[in-house]
């Protein structure tokens, strides 16, 4: 399709569409969407916030839900612990997140930003209507900003929309450090001496400062310049990936005159399909990277189609494959799809199978260096061992060392581990005393069984030193 019919403006491709001519950002006010999908949206939202602020509270044997304690290392899924110790696994998981986006953006295109994202979450369906609820809808806004002499109460409802905003963005840095540090620990800092805490203290401010800026100023600038997910779409886009389109067949010529005798599109040009773009961008142009797929001018246009009797979904969910050969509603999956998803599917086996072959201890059993054997009097040898430990559950496990093979026992040097707190590395060092006379060679394998209560958790391979 060419520029000319798409009736596309000349600076189309060449600049952002939140830009003007001489590059200074045009602030955005985007009309409040109306209809299906919006109020689906909505519902999402809901659920998506009672999760969101209420997932910290929610523990398993003591242990939060999710904690992405990074500055520790410690990381708690769905109620697992992982450490460093875990690094392969977490490895893995990322790689299954990585190619769960190829295959995600290639399916469905950007439909995860535009209905899931936190940021376009909180922006649109809760600071935005926060707006529109102080200042008034979009065309309002707007034309109070370029009168230059403002009404009375302009100012007073920018301070008290600007304070509600800093609110949220405190309520909300409060929940992000709950996913780090914990939902406990943040009510230590929150009620905790403020000596005690500043570093806390000032992480909640940093991060509240941060979220205001971010939604009450840059808005759609984070998704079209600086969230890299953004910029990858357009090499993981391909002409069989789905995203929000303009269906030109349908759609060209446009014209706002009906009653003439010249042949035109179903487009009659209202332009309301960019007033409610939260990222300023004419979605007739083609598939721009500033798009969210958040849908709002699909449901702008088909209330546009309603009024003047037209078919809906001129505006659809469409590949570019379709549109090119009119098909839209047919889908065919390429072979790219085809081959990421049978890498997402051996990957998600390979996770699957590092998880459940994943012990609650994690071991280490060594000779202790520069020590061979020691001859005793009583016709025994013993051999010196280190081993070192973390308990990777979430609760407190009793611990014991055994031995597979009989006439041989462990002796501890000092006091015995009983049991392994959580995350905590524990070393120890100990003997392994066998007869002399049951050695039936100068280097034998011992299984040492690491043992909690009753259950054999892993077995150790060492070897035994003795004279023959």
């Amino acid at each position: 399709m060419s520029d000319h019919e798409l009736n596309t403006e000349t600076h189309y491709g060449n600049r952002l569409a939140g830009l003007d001519k001489v590059g200074k950002r045009k602030w955005i006010y985007a009309f409040q969407p109306q209809g299906k999908l919006y109020k689906i949206r909505t519902w999402i939202t809901w659920g998506y916030l009672l999760l969101l602020f209420g997932m910290p509270f929610i523990k398993v044997n003591g242990n939060p839900l999710f904690l992405f304690n990074i500055p520790e290392r410690t990381f708690i899924l769905f109620g697992q612990l992982f450490l460093p110790q875990d690094f392969m696994i977490l490895g893995v998981a990322m790689l299954v997140v990585l190619v769960f986006i190829i295959v995600f953006t290639l399916l469905f295109g950007r439909v995860f930003c535009g209905w899931v994202c936190p940021q376009t979450i909180f922006l649109e369906m809760i600071f935005r209507k926060v707006e529109f609820w102080i200042e008034g809808p979009a065309h309002k806004q707007m034309a109070l900003a370029k009168k230059k002499e403002k009404p009375a109460g302009y100012y007073t409802r920018k301070v008290i929309k600007h304070i509600i905003f800093f609110l949220l963005s405190f309520l909300i840095a409060n929940t992000f450090l709950s996913y780090i540090i914990g939902v406990d620990e943040l009510f230590k800092i929150i009620t905790g001496k403020l000596s005690e805490h500043i570093v806390g203290l000032l992480s909640i401010l940093g991060f509240t400062t941060i979220f205001y800026a971010v939604f009450a100023h840059v808005r759609e600038i984070v998704c079209t310049v600086v969230c890299p997910y953004g910029r990858l779409q357009s090499v993981l886009l391909d002409k069989q990936s789905i995203a929000v389109a303009y269906d030109y067949n349908r759609g060209e010529p446009r014209s706002k005159r009906r009653n003439t005798e010249e042949e035109h599109g179903d487009c009659i040009d209202c332009g309301m399909c960019v007033n409610v773009c939260p990222t300023g961008i004419d979605i007739r142009n083609g598939l721009q990277m500033e798009c969210v797929n958040c849908t709002a001018c699909i449901d702008a246009c088909n209330r546009m189609m309603q009024k003047v009797g037209k078919a809906e979904n001129l505006i659809t969910f469409a590949s570019e494959y379709q549109l090119e050969n009119n098909t839209v509603g047919r889908r065919k999956l390429n072979y790219r799809s085809k081959l990421y998803m049978v890498v997402l599917g051996l990957l998600l086996v390979l996770l699957t199978g590092m998880m459940m072959s994943r012990t609650v201890f994690d071991a280490t059993v060594l000779r202790v260096p520069g020590q061979l054997f020691q001859e005793h009097k009583d016709g025994t040898v013993t051999n010196l061992y280190r081993v070192k430990v973390v308990n990777k559950s979430a609760e407190t496990l009793p611990f014991s060392l055994g031995l597979e093979e009989g006439g041989a026992h462990i002796e501890f040097v000092g006091q015995p581990i009983d049991s392994l707190k959580t995350g905590v590395h524990t070393e120890a060092t100990f003997f392994i005393r066998q007869k002399a006379d049951q050695l039936s060679s100068r280097k034998t394998t011992l299984h040492v069984q690491i043992r909690s209560g009753d259950k054999v958790i892993q077995t150790k391979k060492v070897s035994f030193l003795g004279s023959y």
